[in-house]
């Protein structure tokens, strides 16, 4: 692998790849991965691993096995060769991956996704996959039923075997014989059913002697009268040899004849592996897909080193190429530069590779044709090179090899030499790096560096941030802010003499005092400013939760209001068809009786009360509610101040309640009567006087005792007398709580019908006004309804 991707350990990356990959095929894939340098590429890449991690979310991962590649097994079928029971099983194996992938993907078909073009070069086998597991069982063995020809051969292979055993079954438990043997068992040797008889005893088994143990005292005999039996079963034997190895080489020509095709799958299927690989890896890592160009820009948000596990990595931003085209870091020691500078390369080059990556999302990341790197102590005794030497060497190297399309990374510059001349060295490599037109990413310890970077364009400081209290890093990247080295506080704080350290303060000259001072300065109005940051994102939060809250109360409300307007809408609806089936019978019932011409009174009182009945029924404000069962504290007198709860009106007792429970109030100059339990006793004194009161109208009335009326008849009047008439006539139903009044006006010309309504409309009291059914007087009457 190329030196510099080593230095930055995407080597050790890969090999975390290739564990996860299933094929060995995809482990070699995986551990030769490259950098893709081709925009275009490299977005492909990229864009089937993030396909390959979304369809892992939403379906699971598919399935690829422990596989190896059979594409010599499949050549050398196609080329006549007889494949062994193991090769066509690994084959069969292959087949059996490419439909469950097909399967899988079958599931997720719908999905359009980059990865359906290798979905669609896996072509299932079903047949062929299906001929091979029904003929071989194992590595060593076919089913019978593997050709109608092996079936017939092992069939009678067990006939000669049974009739071979049951003869050595009698020869073994005959009394003539029982006694020569050395155990009244059956064997085999060479292939051949034997008895063990005792070497002394040889003679008297007469057979064929096949072995002899390695004590000598038992040979194995064939009795004579197994030996057809044995000679019958051999050439079966031999049979079936030559039937299994027909049927091995009909199985490889036919697996063969598809070789090409599996071949092709095999590699698709490999390289699927490799992807869904990259996708499992990425979920390991919390990766995310990031935003790819070729501008030099990257903007990495809360990246995190891979190999650093995850309850010890600090996520740090990191962005560099688009205001600014280098940027220095510094800061003490083990405070995480080199850290920073490994996670900005890595990053890069995983992403060129075609993984995700450990940061947040929207992460920018540019495609770069070099990624050079000068980290680590390569200082090599066999080459004569010291730390210093070593470092040069890489630089020279760099910096023949940078151009636009460079991202360089250098830790220490200027460092393992005089630090006069190391920092001059430093800064004028970044000058021709820059001029090159690279992208640069460098730590360093000198103050000099921090002062370039200050006063030139396109040169951003940056700083590893270290707590001075806990002596701890931090390991966030500030960039903006130029760091400290802290030698001296930590020094302090590890117990080095107050005077020696007083004493190396005096020797640093006044300007890096001065300059030091100003970057002390800076970095507590830094931390200042991000405890205030803090603080209204804190309240910026609750104001949003507070916010969510009040929407989500404002939504149930809505909610819960259209829930009573639907069950208004449902309850008026109900309303609405029984009045029409009540008004449909009263018409049916005035009809009978204009057709009858009945003009009997009590039959007309009848659809007058069934009119009103109707009214009422349709109407659907309903009454105030009754707030529980009120009892009176003690029974009402003459005189007593109640309320008449569903009105909300006081009122005096003018009688006792009637066997009815209907008491007789007066409430203002109205006197009516009201049901016993819609009134309340109020603790008011009782009242001796209930006359004098004032109508709504400002008139004092003569008499309290008025007369209701609920008929006028204006017949035969000017339109002016007949209107101030109909004036009187509801001052009179409002004062009595007459609710309908009928004015009597006759047909005639219509003239007066018309005035007295017109007149109506204008009349605040009242509520509605209709012509008169039939019984009611018709067009003859109007029949007006008061608020």
């Amino acid at each position: 692998m190329n030196r510099h991707y080593r230095a930055l350990e995407l080597d050790k990356i890969l090999n975390k790849l290739a564990e996860r990959a299933s094929c060995a095929e995809s482990k070699e894939a995986a551990l030769a991965l490259e950098p893709e340098f081709d925009l275009k590429r490299a977005e492909r890449n990229l864009k089937m691993t993030d396909d390959a991690f979304v369809l892992s979310g939403k379906f699971g991962a598919p399935s690829f096995g422990n596989l190896k590649s059979v594409a010599n097994e499949l050549r050398r079928a196609d080329a006549g060769g007889m494949l062994t029971m193991r090769e066509l099983l690994r084959i069969a194996e292959v087949l059996r991956v490419i439909r469950g992938v097909k399967q899988w993907q079958s599931k997720c078909a719908s999905s359009e996704n980059s990865l359906n073009q290798l979905f669609g070069g896996l072509v299932a086998n079903k047949f062929l996959e299906d001929k091979i597991t029904s003929a071989i069982i194992n590595e060593e063995e076919l089913y019978d039923t593997a050709s109608p020809a092996l079936s017939d051969i092992r069939r009678k292979i067990r006939t000669a075997t049974s009739k071979a055993r049951e003869t050595l079954d009698k020869i073994i438990h005959s009394s003539t014989y029982k006694k020569y043997l050395q155990d009244a068992i059956v064997t085999q040797r060479d292939g051949r059913y034997v008895v063990p008889v005792k070497a002394e005893c040889r003679g008297n088994v007469p057979g064929l002697v096949h072995d002899t143990s390695s004590s000598g005292q038992t040979v194995f005999i064939e009795p004579m009268g197994v030996v057809q039996a044995n000679n019958d079963i051999r050439v079966l034997i031999s049979k079936e040899d030559a039937e299994i190895e027909r049927i091995l080489f009909e199985l490889s020509a036919l697996a063969g004849s598809y070789s090409d095709q599996i071949i092709s799958s095999y590699r698709c299927l490999c390289d699927l592996d490799l992807i869904f690989a990259k996708a499992d890896m990425a979920y390991k890592m919390k990766a995310v897909t990031p935003k790819l160009n070729e501008h030099g820009i990257i903007d990495l948000k809360k990246a995190r080193h891979p190999l650093i596990p995850s309850d010890k990595v600090v996520a740090v931003d990191i962005n560099l190429g688009k205001d600014f085209d280098t940027l220095v870091i510094t800061g003490p020691n083990t405070g995480g530069k080199t850290v920073t500078l490994k996670t900005l390369g890595l990053l890069t080059l995983m992403a060129m590779c075609g993984m995700m990556i450990p940061a947040a999302d929207n992460s920018e990341v540019s495609i770069f044709r070099r990624v050079l790197v000068d980290i680590g102590d390569e200082q090599s005794i066999e080459q004569s090179l010291s730390t210093f030497s070593a470092h040069m060497t890489n630089i020279i190297g760099i910096l023949k090899q940078a151009n636009a399309s460079t991202l360089a990374l250098i830790d220490e510059l200027g460092a393992g030499t005089d630090p006069v001349e190391g920092a001059a060295l430093a800064i004028a490599i970044l000058e021709k790096l820059r001029s090159r037109g690279a992208k640069i990413a460098a730590t360093t310890h000198y103050a000099e560096l921090k002062e370039f970077a200050l006063r030139t364009d396109g040169i951003e400081n940056g700083s590893c941030e270290f707590d001075i209290k806990t002596l701890r890093p931090t390991y966030r990247l500030l960039i903006g802010v130029p760091g400290k080295s802290n030698a001296f506080a930590i020094s302090l704080r590890l117990g080095l003499d107050n005077n020696v350290v007083n004493r190396a303060k005096e020797l640093v000259n006044r300007d890096s005092r001065e300059f030091e001072n100003v970057v002390s300065t800076l970095e507590a109005r830094r931390q200042n400013l991000e405890k205030q940051l803090e603080s209204a994102r804190s309240l910026t939060q609750k104001a949003n939760t507070e916010k969510q809250k009040a929407e989500s109360e404002l939504d149930r409300a809505r909610k819960q209001a259209e829930l009573v307007l639907e069950k208004a809408r449902e309850e008026a609806s109900r309303i609405v068809s029984r009045t029409s089936a009540q008004a449909d019978a009263l018409i049916d019932e005035l009809d009978r009786a204009r057709k009858a011409k009945n003009d009997d009174p009590a039959l007309k009182a009848k659809l007058r009360r069934d009119i009103r009945g109707l009214e009422d029924s349709a109407n659907p404000v309903e009454k105030k509610r009754q707030d529980g069962e009120y009892t009176l504290p003690r029974p009402l007198k003459v005189g007593d101040n109640v309320l008449i709860y569903d009105l909300d009106k006081d009122a005096v007792v003018l009688e006792l309640p009637d066997k009815d429970n209907m008491v007789l109030v007066q409430a203002g100059i109205i006197k009516t009567r009201v049901e016993l339990k819609n009134l309340r006793l109020k603790k008011s004194e009782t009242k001796k006087n209930v006359s004098g009161f004032r109508n709504t109208r400002g008139h004092k009335p003569s008499n309290v005792n008025i007369r209701p009326v609920t008929e006028i008849d204006v017949r035969g009047q000017t339109a002016i007398e007949a209107i101030m008439a109909v004036d009187s006539a509801i001052d009179n139903a409002i004062l009595t709580n007459v609710r309908n009044l009928t004015i009597i006006h006759g047909k005639g010309t219509g003239v007066l019908r018309a005035e007295i309504q017109k007149h109506l409309r204008t009349v605040k009291y009242v509520k509605s006004f209709r012509l008169g059914n039939f019984g009611e007087g018709e067009s003859g009457v109007t029949i007006v309804e008061l608020k």
